[in-house]
């Protein structure tokens, strides 16, 4: 005598095709699962095509607002051949504000990091009065237009200054300029990582014999250094590419105070495009690989 079929054990129909198995429901339990598959992998390609579409829709809107603008500059520098780019960046006064603009926007950009991590970190671990309205005073830089911040500046450090100091068509100027636009950057770009630290390394630090200044260095400087150097690159370009801030406070004297935005601005009413372009070329060649150079840096700080 043959045991009973168990409750798991298909059931061999007419046709030989198996039965439902026991307990499943041949109504509504078996037959909607092939649909609902094909429900969910249907589902599954159009979330996995959603980030093809972003992704086209961020490729065409760089090349539409970055790419092309810049390609039809590199073409319009060139649009008398080789001789004449060659022509155009090495002439004197080109190659005089060319360097003017690098040595500042350097110096500025040292400058920031240091006295902007200094500023964060008042701001972050310090309380005092009036430190609300500091902290909005930070971003005035971005919303002042920056022929206004020339003017101010121009008024306040120029020949008729009220604190006696006279700065006016000087390359100080031009760097006082540039600090007053830059400042900013690095402050913004420190105060998060400040605000996100733990304080137990440092009491840590401390409580093993640490001082401030150690502590600071093996501790805190390691995990702002990402962040400073993107400050850094920020202020970098921001200087390399003011206009409005220097060209009152400047003089644009060339061989002394004329920096290479001017420059480029002045050929262009020469109605000397293809120098313009040149230069500019130039300048965005070298700001290009300093800022490549500062990523690379900060992208160790952020491995190690």
């Amino acid at each position: 005598m043959s045991p009973p079929p168990s409750d798991t054990a298909a059931v061999a129909q007419p046709d030989g095709a198996p039965a439902l198995r026991a307990g499943a429901s041949s109504a509504g339990g078996g037959a909607p699962k092939p649909a609902a598959r094909g429900a969910r992998t249907a589902g599954s390609r159009r979330i996995r095509g959603a980030p093809l579409v972003i992704g086209g829709l961020s490729v065409a809107w760089l090349t539409l607002i970055v790419l092309i603008p810049l390609a039809a500059v590199v073409a319009r520098s060139f649009q008398g051949g080789t001789g004449t780019f060659w022509d155009a960046i090495t002439n004197p006064q080109a190659v005089a504000a060319m360097r003017l603009s690098l040595e500042v926007s350097v110096a500025v950009a040292a400058i920031d990091a240091v006295m902007g991590v200094l500023i964060a970190w008042v701001l972050v671990r310090d309380d005092f009065p009036g430190k609300g309205l500091i902290n909005a005073l930070i971003d005035l830089p971005f919303a002042l237009p920056t022929i206004v911040a020339g003017l101010t500046l121009l008024a306040l450090y120029g020949n008729k200054s009220p604190v006696g100091i006279n700065v006016a068509y000087t390359e100080l100027g031009v760097g006082l300029a540039l600090l007053f636009v830059t400042l900013p950057f690095v402050v913004r770009a420190v105060q998060p990582v400040l605000l996100s630290l733990d304080r137990e390394a440092e009491q840590a630090a401390a409580s093993l014999g640490a001082g401030p200044i150690t502590t600071f260095r093996r501790i805190v400087l390691p995990a702002l250094r990402p962040a400073i150097l993107a400050g850094v690159a920020l202020a970098f370009g921001r200087a390399i590419g003011e206009f409005g801030a220097i060209v009152l406070i400047s003089g644009n004297i060339p061989f002394k105070t004329e920096v290479a935005r001017v420059y480029v601005f002045s050929r262009i009413e020469s109605d000397s495009t293809t120098t313009a372009a040149a230069v500019s070329v130039v300048l965005l060649l070298i700001s290009f690989l300093l800022l490549l150079g500062i990523s690379y840096f900060a992208r160790r700080g952020e491995d190690r």
